[in-house]
């Protein structure tokens, strides 16, 4: 039984690091809701690996346990005008590969996995200072501050098999409100996040389980710098808190509550196309994985 435990809390942390390019909670993205042109067209190809230890509880059999993922995934989104406001839709199809090892007592463990992970969904909408400009608007039109809402859904389609108690896909769906201020001071931007996940229950868990998780809490906040069109630096930090897991009404998981800092680079290459470094780690960790993950990707934007 508390190797099925262990192996059980596994499956759970596997599950978050194989999100799309971050994990559930401990997502660090600056400008989210920095105002854009409407017409703008996306498509973004990225690579993320996320590696380091995962933190139980003082009272757990488990020990040094280390997960190494890597994430594949490609994007496409499109920013346009919706009731007079600057609005955007993204999907991005994952693909995660890693693998978890770890001691329950004395005994060593291994796990490895490999598949198509759960789509994530983006809707974003501008609901104060961002009206939908085109490009020659945009470009003549002052830097203002904006407040910002939008939805992530996560769908549960990822390769999933509830015979095998490790799985990439989750099978469950998951959502994320988010509020989001973002204030210009010259070339300098200012920003907090607000938002919560929620998700449903997996009614079919390893043997027959139900596994629910409680919303995870979390907050955001970055400061960039504009060297120049297209070239920004940013440091970036999170905060997230909740989440444990139960089994069939049981608690298996505790209560995360976790700190990551990070940075981002954005370069451009030439016209339309960048690319976007980034790195994070874990400051404080409570429970859950105390990570180290870095990224890369590309995007390429064009206008109708």
């Amino acid at each position: 039984m508390r190797t099925a435990t262990c192996l059980n809390q596994i499956a759970l942390l596997l599950a978050l690091v194989a999100a799309p390019i971050a994990a559930v909670g401990q997502e660090l993205d600056p400008r989210s809701y920095a105002a854009s042109p409407i017409g703008a067209n996306i498509v973004i190809a990225a690579y993320g690996n996320t590696s380091g230890d995962i933190v139980f509880d003082s009272n757990s059999a488990i020990s040094d346990v280390h997960a190494n993922v890597d994430q594949a995934a490609l994007g496409v989104g499109r920013v346009f005008a919706l009731a007079g406001r600057q609005s955007s839709v993204a999907l991005a199809l994952p693909y995660a590969w890693g693998d978890v090892t770890g001691k329950v007592g004395e005994q060593a463990r291994s796990i490895s996995r490999s598949g198509l992970a759960d789509p994530r969904l983006r809707f974003s909408t501008l609901l104060i200072g961002g009206p939908a400009l085109d490009r020659r608007a945009f470009a003549a039109s002052k830097r203002r501050a904006t407040l910002g809402a939008s939805v992530v859904v996560i769908a549960p389609l990822g390769q999933y098999n509830p015979a095998k108690l490790i799985n990439i896909g989750t099978n469950r769906w998951a959502f994320k409100p988010e509020l989001g201020l973002s204030v210009p001071a010259g070339r300098w931007q200012l920003e907090g996040y607000a938002g919560i996940w929620l998700f449903e229950q997996n009614s079919n868990f390893f043997g027959g389980q139900r596994r629910s998780q409680d919303p995870i809490v979390a907050f955001q906040a970055h400061v960039s710098y504009t060297f120049r069109p297209g070239l920004w630096a940013a440091v970036d930090a999170t905060h997230y808190s909740g989440g444990a897991v139960s089994l069939d009404g049981k608690q298996n998981a505790g209560r995360q509550d976790n700190v990551r800092l990070g940075a981002t680079l954005s370069v451009p290459v030439m016209k339309g196309l960048s690319v976007k470094l980034s790195y994070s780690d874990g400051a404080v960790t409570r429970i859950g994985g105390d990570f180290r993950s870095i990224g890369i990707g590309w995007q390429y934007v064009w206008f109708d």
